[in-house]
């Protein structure tokens, strides 16, 4: 399991760094001994489903944060991968909300969470029904103001359908969540923002 992890993070990081076409996100400093599992990931891809999605980051409430998430499905579970920066040192909650709409200075056209199955807020290790198809949990800005992470997730999540994220809001917010307060992990403002859109 842990090989078949590393295999669709490293797909989800070579879509986010190499493949994404339109605004890329900031440079980084490459982790050279990702970059060969990346390159034969992406080179070879599994047989059947290949969807790949994108949310740009633009920064919002007065942050400077940017960059972009990126989802990718071969076969089996949805990959995340992102890359953002601007951020201040620390951890901070990220989720999906349910509109597709960054307008708005703060975020909050985005919506609440995307929450299909009418389920209490929760982490993203909970069983399903105990958390939002939309709480992906916390990430790490270091001390650069840079974060990049990928994770594995639930089966709450597909590319289109009732639990289809394609139009929906990607949002990163000023704190971290807590996993308990409800209905939004006590995450604070919206920082970040970034319309999910297919990636043809």
């Amino acid at each position: 399991m842990g090989e078949f992890r590393n295999l669709m993070a490293a797909a989800a990081c070579a879509v986010l760094l190499a493949g994404c076409g339109g605004e890329s996100p900031p440079p980084v400093e490459q982790k050279s001994a990702a970059e060969p599992a990346a390159e034969q990931s992406e080179a070879r891809p599994a047989a059947g489903s290949n969807l790949r999605a994108i949310a740009r980051m633009e920064p919002k409430s007065g942050s400077s944060v940017s960059g972009a998430v990126v989802f990718t499905a071969f076969e089996g579970p949805m990959v995340m991968g992102g890359v953002l920066d601007g951020g201040d040192p620390g951890t901070n909650a990220i989720h999906i909300h349910e509109v597709g709409d960054c307008s708005a200075p703060d975020g909050t056209s985005a919506g609440p969470h995307f929450n299909p199955a009418g389920a209490p807020h929760g982490a993203p290790d909970d069983p399903a029904g105990q958390h939002h198809a939309g709480d992906l949990g916390n990430i790490t800005f270091d001390e650069n103001g840079q974060a990049r992470f990928d994770r594995v997730l639930g089966d709450e999540l597909t590319f289109e359908g009732e639990t289809g994220i394609i139009g929906r809001s990607v949002i990163v917010h000023a704190e971290p969540d807590d996993f308990e307060t409800q209905p939004t992990g006590a995450a604070g403002a919206r920082i970040a923002c970034g319309v999910i859109e297919l990636l043809q």
